[in-house]
């Protein structure tokens, strides 16, 4: 079978040129530049959806994202928007997913493919519907213990599971229910009707034929991340019905590039790919030629949309990220929730952030530092902002620095071991030992959400 070319690059950038516009196009140059819930819609809306993790231990992936972003972002702004206002959904789009309701209409073939691939009477979670369906008319948004049903099925990732809960996600996947709201990471759900405005449930999908959609889909993917490789991390594209393949997405971008949607690219330094970029954001690229790399500083989520495609950290910013929280201890690098350090325009450094609840502690419990990063009196001063900011993203009444880590006198300098940043905790947390962490939930399909 003969592949479809890739277009050839019209445009090159340098390895410093692509990094600018990468943080830039990410809301990250510099970082906490956006305000208030009207910030959190334009990013989300800019870049098409944000990656949801339950994983709470320094707050979900999507908090953490908008932490960076966000001037003051509190997590209470998140939720307004989700459960409150409903302007944003808690859906799927690229794994578990939020995404602007508006959006809704067109991910109608995603939800008639969930539909043929759950849908089978005969199949055990099917069977359930009835007595689940009932429960939820009757009683209003229920989590899935608050349905007494006790038998049990294998599901995701192998994994044995109530069925009531396989029957609450093939539900939701196919959008008979949906997310009402969330007590954590705990999934609540109600009638669809009950949830999303009566307009946006009857709107029609706006491509009419599967190329149309597919053209969308890339364009939104594309967007995502800012400048996209047609290679490399393959869950960067999932969730594109009919263009699964590595040809399907040639032909695809072939076809944007085509209609001047999207412009081919060609970095510096990252000879071994093309890249892609949505024609609508080369005013950003050119803004990004006048606007200084100011020395600020933000710790990135683990599935932040800047981290989809790791390829592309190694290449763009020399920085070789893996999330290891799916690895055993015994094989880990670095830790089990690692952050990324960005300050300007390089990633400096990990961060293994643990918050006690408990006494609303902060602890910097790991540290490493990129290989080459020499700390200087501007880090010093990017980072000081950036934790002071992280701490009053997770409302910490204390900040401290492990005992592992005191002999980093720049660390120290940053973050002395006492330091307060509010007023003095009830209690300290330990310094020693490993602290307790959450197994990672499994899902309909594959990603880690919540039940």
């Amino acid at each position: 079978m003969t592949k479809t070319p890739l277009p050839e690059p019209t445009l090159s950038l340098s390895l410093e040129q692509a990094r600018r516009f990468l943080l830039a196009h990410q809301g990250l140059l510099p970082p906490r530049a956006l305000e208030g819930k009207s910030g959190i819609l334009d990013f989300i809306r800019h870049v098409g959806c944000i990656q949801f993790d339950p994983i709470d231990l320094v707050g979900r992936n999507p908090d953490l994202v908008l932490q960076s972003r966000v001037a003051g972002y509190s997590p209470r702004l998140l939720e307004e928007l989700l459960y409150s206002d409903r302007v944003l959904v808690d859906g799927w789009d690229k794994m578990a997913a939020i995404y602007c309701t508006l959006d809704w209409p067109c991910f109608g073939r995603h939800r008639d493919l969930m539909r043929r691939r759950y849908g089978d009477p005969l199949s055990p979670p099917m069977q359930a519907v009835p007595f689940v369906l009932e429960a939820i008319r009757e009683r209003g948004p229920l989590k899935s213990h608050d349905l007494e049903h006790e038998e049990r099925i294998v599901w995701s990732w192998g994994h044995p599971t109530r069925l009531v809960r396989a029957t609450l996600e093939v539900l939701s996947a196919m959008a008979h229910i949906h997310t009402h709201h969330r007590v954590r990471s705990v999934r609540y759900f109600d009638l669809i009707e009950r949830v999303l405005p009566a307009e946006i449930l009857a709107a029609r999908d706006p491509n009419t034929t599967e190329a149309a959609y597919q053209d969308w889909h890339v364009l939104r993917r594309v967007g995502g991340l800012g400048l996209a490789p047609s290679s490399g991390a393959p869950e960067y594209w999932l969730g594109i019905p009919g263009v699964k393949t590595a040809e399907a997405r040639r032909a695809v971008l072939a076809h944007l590039v085509e209609q001047d949607r999207l412009v081919a690219v060609r970095v510096e330094g990252a000879p071994r790919r093309t890249f892609f970029l949505r024609s609508q954001d080369l005013p950003t690229l050119a803004k990004t030629e006048e606007v200084e790399a100011e020395p600020s500083a933000a710790f990135l989520a683990p599935l932040d949309n800047l981290c989809w495609d790791r390829e592309l950290l190694r290449e763009i910013f020399d920085f070789d990220y893996c999330w290891e929280v799916y690895k055993p201890a015994s094989v880990r690098r670095y830790g089990y929730y690692v952050l990324p350090v960005l300050c300007g325009d390089r990633f400096v450094a990990r961060c293994e952030p643990r918050f006690d609840k408990k006494t609303q502690t902060l602890m910097v419990a790991g540290w490493w530092w990129e290989k080459g990063i020499r700390p200087n009196a501007s880090m010093r001063q990017a980072l000081v902002a950036s934790l002071s900011a992280f701490a009053r993203y997770l409302e910490a009444e204390d900040v401290r620095l492990a005992e592992a880590l005191a002999g980093d006198n720049f660390l120290r300098s940053v973050l002395p071991p006492d330091r307060s940043t509010r007023a003095p905790a009830k209690s300290r947390m330990k310094t020693t030992g490993e602290a307790r962490r959450p197994r990672p939930p499994t899902s309909l399909s594959g990603s880690a959400r919540g039940e």
